[in-house]
């Protein structure tokens, strides 16, 4: 009897699971189709920095050469825009920094399929004067020790990204700031930080891109610290729910976000203009413990083989 019951238990789970697969396939196949049509478009929303470097238009040329479909950009910019286009149904697939705001999308039922694909570094840049002696170090960590050691001014910059970064640099050097040196001030705007740094001969850390492409006024401040592996932020790509957005194209969205983490595109990513900035990626792949099936191949020699990347 007790078998019979189990038998039957499973079979009731076994059915209820094909059911919901293929109601799931059903929907998806739906959001395919408007008038009898499969879609060809596949709407995105991507952050700033991606297509302001080119790089998002190289990946999205190669995307369609390889499978027909049209990546239309929709929204490009800050992340509460993107967010906003999401929201609203305007896009199949979306890309930008992760933090609270992703995970909000997820958590909201906007987006689905979360996944990190590639990564952007963050910098120490300070003062010519480099009073903490950093200037070419490549370990974060070592070089907050040495700013802190020497007490030489640095800024708590109020945004998340960066402070998320610096709280990681300060817990890696066991150590917590505190002292005169240490200036904090959450009026600062993204426009005036590195002026109020430049004012005050401080150090702060600041997302190597807006640096190289002068979207910053970086006048009288330089990069001290940068390519420490353990210094970077990582973006992530969603597509729109189609529980929610039924007319969603998803499996266009699913086949783009596919081919982001894809073997072609992530070693795509350690040569897009890295010859033009010192031989330095724009953009990080992600983590070879991501690809394991993949060959071990070194592109970041400086890096040791616990970090180095895909």
């Amino acid at each position: 009897m007790k078998k019979f019951v189990c038998f039957a238990l499973m079979a009731g789970m076994m059915f209820f699971y094909t059911m919901s697969v293929q109601a799931f396939s059903e929907k998806v196949e739906a959001s395919a189709r408007s008038g009898g049509k499969i879609k060809t478009e596949v709407r995105v929303a991507v952050i700033g920095g991606m297509t302001m470097t080119g790089m998002w238009q190289e990946v999205a040329k190669r995307f369609e050469a390889e499978t027909g479909y049209k990546v239309v950009l929709v929204a490009t910019g800050p992340r509460p825009r993107l967010a906003k286009a999401l929201q609203e149904g305007k896009v199949d697939l979306l890309t930008m920094h992760s933090g609270d705001i992703t995970t909000d999308l997820v958590a909201d039922g906007y987006g689905i399929h979360m996944r990190p694909w590639t990564h952007n570094n963050l910098v120490v840049i300070g003062p010519p004067s480099d009073p903490a002696g950093i200037k070419g170090m490549k370990d974060g960590a070592a070089a907050f020790s040495k700013i802190a050691e020497t007490q030489s001014n640095f800024v708590d910059y109020s945004a998340i990204g960066v402070r998320e970064m610096c709280h990681k640099m300060w817990r890696k050097s066991n150590i917590t700031p505190s002292g005169k040196w240490f200036l904090k001030d959450e009026k600062i705007s993204h426009r005036n930080y590195l002026v109020f740094a430049r004012e005050h001969n401080a150090y702060g850390v600041i997302g190597r891109m807006p640096v190289l492409f002068k979207k910053i006024d970086t006048r009288g401040m330089e990069i001290m610290v940068e390519n420490d592996p353990e210094m970077l932020r990582p973006y992530i790509v969603m597509e729109a729910n189609p529980d929610v957005f039924p007319q969603t194209n998803y499996p266009g969205a699913k086949a783009l976000s596919d081919f982001l983490l894809s073997e072609t595109i992530q070693r795509f990513l350690t040569r897009f203009r890295a010859e033009e900035f010192g031989g330095i990626p724009i953009f990080y792949p992600l983590r070879r413990a991501a690809f394991p099936k993949y060959p071990q191949i070194s592109l970041h020699p400086e890096l040791d083989s616990s970090t180095r990347f895909f």
